[in-house]
């Protein structure tokens, strides 16, 4: 169950809730966010919900049957909106654009990138200074100075950041330079990562684990909200399967499943889903389709010259082309009854 206090409870009205519910069998885990504070019951006993309702202090309380609690649909039907400041949100309803490149590589990109997306009305930046990698030889990403360089260039612009964080040591030196903070296919089940992100007040996106099941993922969302951070994002970026055809195979079932399941907005990224650059607008198009309220892509000037995924990415000319045809098919979807 989730009990929803209110803010003016008192330790004694609380202490009342936690021994009453103790009483049924309930083990309670108290949860203080940015927004609320939540009394979360873990338990198999029946028990009618009237015992509780009643007594002073309580906001609200909900039956949750899932394992994740606090991320469920069952108790909070309204979406969560990220709002990351200066009128840009990612929400239900809405279409959130972040494209860039890669990896972050110099600064002469990073100023090209910039101006890709002022003219294409793009407000969020995607881009790697961690970068990663299959091969420890591999271009790693410019660290720390790499993103405060970015940062200079991007506030002064107006655009947001997204960047993946890949340890927790790397958390409170980023954070002052980001508006949100990747969780990558390889961390989604780094707990004391997903702990510490937790503890931050600033938004989380989570991608799903390379072979991860969509219940993982909600997991790993609640692990942070947990933790105290309800400002989380859903990522579907594709999961292995024994298909060689494509780098991934999107999974276009869980965007809807994610929704039906999560109060969480989603955000589909068909750049890592397919892998092949010719097939990445058709995959974005499909996930918006599907119900995404968001689509994250690559884009390069010359990906051809790309550090890394440049296989993958979409040059300049082609996603401006995807931009206004992601617009275009949200419309669409919206003049639906689904």
């Amino acid at each position: 169950m989730i009990i929803q206090v209110k803010t003016d409870i008192s330790d004694r009205q609380k202490e009342d809730i936690i021994t009453e519910v103790n009483k049924v069998g309930y083990k309670v885990t108290e949860v203080q966010t940015q927004l609320g504070t939540y009394l979360i019951g873990i338990g198999s006993a029946n028990f009618d919900i009237r015992k509780f309702g009643h007594k002073e202090g309580i906001q609200d309380i909900h039956i949750v049957s899932d394992d994740y609690k606090l991320v469920s649909k069952k108790w909070k039907v309204k979406p969560t909106s990220i709002d990351l400041g200066d009128g840009i949100h990612i929400k239900d309803g809405d279409m959130a654009l972040m494209a860039g490149p890669c990896s972050i590589e110099t600064e002469e990109q990073i100023i090209k990138v910039i101006d890709h997306l002022k003219a294409t009305g793009i407000k969020i930046m995607r881009g790697g200074v961690y970068k990663p990698r299959s091969s420890p030889y591999a271009f790693r990403g410019l660290g720390l100075e790499g993103l405060k360089l970015w940062h200079q260039h991007a506030k002064a612009a107006g655009i947001k950041i997204v960047t993946e964080v890949m340890q927790v040591s790397q958390i409170e030196e980023m954070y002052d330079y980001v508006d949100i903070y990747q969780v990558g296919a390889r961390n989604t089940q780094n707990f004391n990562l997903l702990d510490e992100l937790g503890r931050v007040d600033k938004a989380v996106m989570i991608k799903r684990g390379i072979s991860g099941t969509i219940e993982e993922l909600l997991q790993s969302a609640e692990y942070v909200f947990s933790g105290g951070n309800e400002k989380l994002i859903l990522c579907e970026r594709g999961i292995r399967t024994y298909e060689k055809a494509s780098r991934n195979t999107l999974d276009l079932n869980a965007i809807p499943i994610l929704k039906s399941k999560s109060h969480l907005p989603v955000v589909v990224d068909p750049s890592h889903g397919i892998g092949i650059r010719q097939f990445v607008s058709h995959m974005a198009l499909a996930g918006v389709m599907s119900g995404a309220d968001g689509v994250i892509y690559e884009t390069h000037e010359v990906p051809e010259k790309a550090y890394s995924d440049g296989q993958q990415t979409l040059d300049f000319h082609q996603s401006a082309l995807l931009a206004d045809q992601i617009r275009q098919t949200f419309a669409l979807r919206n003049s639906f009854v689904l």
